[in-house]
């Protein structure tokens, strides 16, 4: 039942449908948000393979649950995350003299493959996701927030492309995504060539954040303000800005102007515009109904067992 999702969330207990996640603790602070928090604050948030399973697994919920409509996404403990936990990374990359090459190369294949995803599935939840940064975000943290629509940060932040001084490039989006947001292919070549750190001044000077804070508290504080407006506002066209501003990062001008007048042929004619027309003009709040609720990933394949 979404309304009893969403009402429950908001005593800050863990949302229903989120019960299992060990590594992840999901919230929701205000109505139509959630708040998903990495919850290893003993291992500074590193990132387990547990961890990146969980990533996957949260925002395909999300990406089909009627009621969220913004995501926050921060870091429990003194730090945001210090990126791929290392051991974990040993116990899949290394060497296996059982194995010949071409098996570990597909066995390399299989887990990059499976972390790609996991923070694509960030990208195309079809909910605004404000990253929420403080303390550190380093290697594949970074990566991971380099997939989220809005980045803040606190001013005691750093940034680190920290692959390279582990001996290899990284591939989970980084690399990818982050030459598209800050705009400035020298700067992301020296970040990823030399590993050198960021602080929050030079991200926020180069587009990486959009705002930087004093303290987490007021960071928190302001994002889930935005969150709570972003929500207020039409679920369509949430969805439909995000497909548009995703699409166009990757193609033309010419074949992202075709992709969203195709798109809104058919969004146009919904409810949503005419009541926001209708609010406007007698200065009242609009109340959009959510988006359809559809069957996740994992529920469909439970379903079919």
């Amino acid at each position: 039942d979404c309304k009893r999702w969403i009402h429950i969330g908001q005593n800050m207990s863990v949302a229903p449908g989120f019960e299992n996640l060990q590594r992840l603790r999901v919230f929701s602070p205000a109505p139509h948000v959630l708040h998903v928090e990495l919850n290893r604050p003993d291992k500074l948030n590193a990132m387990d393979i547990l961890c990146w399973q969980e990533v996957k697994a949260c925002f395909d919920i999300i990406r089909s649950h009627a009621e969220a409509r913004a995501v926050l996404l921060s870091g429990a403990g003194r730090l945001f995350c210090t990126g791929l936990d290392l051991q974990a990374a040993m116990s899949i990359f290394g060497s296996d003299s059982a194995q010949d090459v071409p098996r570990r190369a597909l066995k390399i294949r299989h887990f990059g493959k499976a972390w790609q995803d996991a923070f694509t599935s960030i990208e195309i939840c079809g909910k605004a996701v404000i990253a929420c940064m403080h303390g550190a975000c380093l290697g594949a943290a970074l990566e991971m927030v380099s997939a989220c629509d809005i980045r803040f940060c606190t001013e005691d932040t750093t940034f680190q492309l920290a692959e390279v001084n582990l001996g290899l490039a990284s591939d989970v989006g980084g690399l990818q995504r982050l030459p598209k947001i800050i705009g400035n292919q020298s700067l992301v070549r020296e970040l990823a060539l030399s590993g050198r750190k960021m602080l929050a001044n030079e991200a926020f000077q180069h587009g990486l954040v959009s705002r930087s804070f004093t303290a987490k508290e007021a960071m928190m504080a302001e994002a889930l303000s935005l969150a709570k407006t972003i929500a207020s506002k039409s679920p369509v066209a949430t969805l439909g800005i995000k497909e548009f501003l995703n699409y166009s990062r990757d193609h033309s001008v010419s074949d992202s102007l075709e992709y969203a007048i195709t798109w809104n042929m058919g969004m146009l004619q919904g409810a949503d515009l005419a009541m926001a027309t209708a609010s406007m003009v007698q200065k009242s709040v609009p109340e959009f109904d959510s988006l359809p609720s559809v069957p996740s990933a994992g529920e469909l394949r439970q379903s079919k067992l």
